[in-house]
């Protein structure tokens, strides 16, 4: 049986609901989640993404990462950037309540550089205290997930700390260099900071989990992705504009999505499916979180 949070799947079908930042965070986190699947096993793929704070509501299980490697689900988690589909395995039923944290989110909440919690998990206990535990009793406890949502949000507003402009001013950039070419070059990145490749690639580290090659890769395979998924656009358009041929552009989706092209387009998971309603937030989201 779920806690009180009504479930929205009927017939034990698996449902994804979103709910908007207030407008003062949505630089900093993407929308809030209820995530749930009445099944007594969970598994599937979920794409590269930005870290992620779950509340595991109901259900426990492991992420299996890209690398090879794998980590049990604190109750209260924190993942980190993931670099590669990442497949989760989990002892349903399932209801995880979560919100993404973008790069001035994780800055501003004081946490460590991102690329060291790349592809793995943090109890927030250890990082927050035993309010995340209260907050997640509180959320069990609630029959309102947007009432969680008001409650959520509050609770990462008040430890959220000013980030310095130049931060600020670097984000700004580099989301706009991924989200503005189908392949961004770093040269481009480099040359509208001012700043010398090394600290791009730090700050990029520091902020995004990884360096600015691999963010380009990665923001490329999620957006060519949404565009099978949502737009149907054909393969050929996209090797064109962004891949040297069918077999990097097939092998680039498989590592970032968990899926082939084919696959994504004809039979996609609950998960894939379900994740590329975030695209529709137009103005409800930073725009590089609606894009990937």
């Amino acid at each position: 049986m779920l806690h009180r949070f009504p479930a929205p799947n009927p017939s034990g079908l698996t449902d994804l609901t979103y709910f908007p930042p207030p407008a003062a965070l949505r630089d900093r986190f993407g929308p809030a989640y209820l995530f749930t699947a009445d099944h007594s096993l969970i598994t599937d793929v979920t794409r590269a993404d930005f870290p992620q704070l779950r509340f595991m509501m109901k259900g426990m299980g492991d992420y299996h990462f890209h690398d090879g490697t794998h980590a049990r689900t604190p109750e209260c988690c924190l993942l980190g950037a993931t670099l590669g589909a990442t497949k989760m395995v989990v002892d349903g039923p399932l209801q995880a309540f979560g919100v993404s944290i973008l790069p001035l989110g994780w800055m501003g909440l004081g946490l460590e550089d991102a690329d060291r919690l790349a592809d793995g998990v943090a109890d927030m206990v250890m990082l927050f205290g035993p309010e995340a535990d209260d907050m997640l009793i509180r959320f069990r406890a609630l029959d309102d997930p947007e009432e969680a949502a008001g409650q959520l949000w509050a609770f990462l507003e008040a430890r959220l700390k000013p980030v310095p402009p130049s931060i600020g001013a670097f984000v700004t950039l580099c989301d706009a260099w991924l989200a503005g070419e189908s392949s961004p070059r770093v040269e481009a990145l480099v040359e509208s900071t001012g700043l010398s490749a090394r600290q791009v690639a730090r700050l990029a580290n520091r902020l995004y989990g990884a360096p600015p090659k691999y963010l380009a890769r990665k923001f490329r395979a999620v957006r060519c992705a949404a565009e099978l998924g949502l737009d149907h656009q054909g393969w050929m358009e996209m090797v064109e504009d962004a891949f040297y041929d069918q077999s990097h552009f097939i092998r680039e989706i498989k590592h970032f999505i968990g899926f082939t092209p084919h696959q994504l387009k004809t039979d996609p998971s609950p998960v894939a499916r379900l994740t590329l309603q975030r695209r529709a937030m137009i103005g409800a989201v930073a725009e590089i979180n609606r894009i990937s």
